[in-house]
């Protein structure tokens, strides 16, 4: 069986979002669940407790569908990039207003728009599969 580009992706991005989900919560020991500051993840990255549960939440989705199947995958990468896309943009207007319950800032925006190329990128292009009809 060939390896999938989307499984591929998916099993990466997973592992790493789950691992950065669990490094967030060693910095923000003293920050509210969902304020709209948080504690800095690798000196740059702002981060809350909501934001990790996040980051552990889409990690464990990617690697589900990483570990299962290609479609799976295939779905989960486009879904999540897509997702991960409209973070990007809105992230830019509403970092410095209340709304920012992920405690968001610039560095965040840029990795979220990053992955929502990557993420997109496999999931819509790779994978592409062939359906002939069965003829009677």
């Amino acid at each position: 069986m060939r390896t999938s580009p989307n499984r591929l992706i998916a099993t990466i991005f997973g592992a790493v979002y789950v691992l950065v989900g669990l490094l967030g919560f060693a910095v923000t020991g003293s920050v509210g669940f969902i304020a709209t500051q948080g504690g800095l993840l690798l000196g740059i990255f702002e981060v809350n407790p909501l934001h990790n549960v996040a980051h552990l939440l889409i990690g464990a989705a990617l690697l589900i569908a990483g570990l299962s199947n290609a479609m799976a995958a295939k779905a989960t990468n486009t879904t999540i990039g897509a997702v991960y896309l409209l973070l990007g943009i809105v992230g830019f207007f509403i970092a410095s207003t209340s709304l920012n319950i992920l405690a968001l800032n610039t560095a965040d925006h840029f990795l979220h728009l990053a992955s929502a190329i990557v993420l997109l990128g496999v999931g819509l292009t790779a994978d592409k599969t062939v359906r002939t009809h069965a003829t009677a």
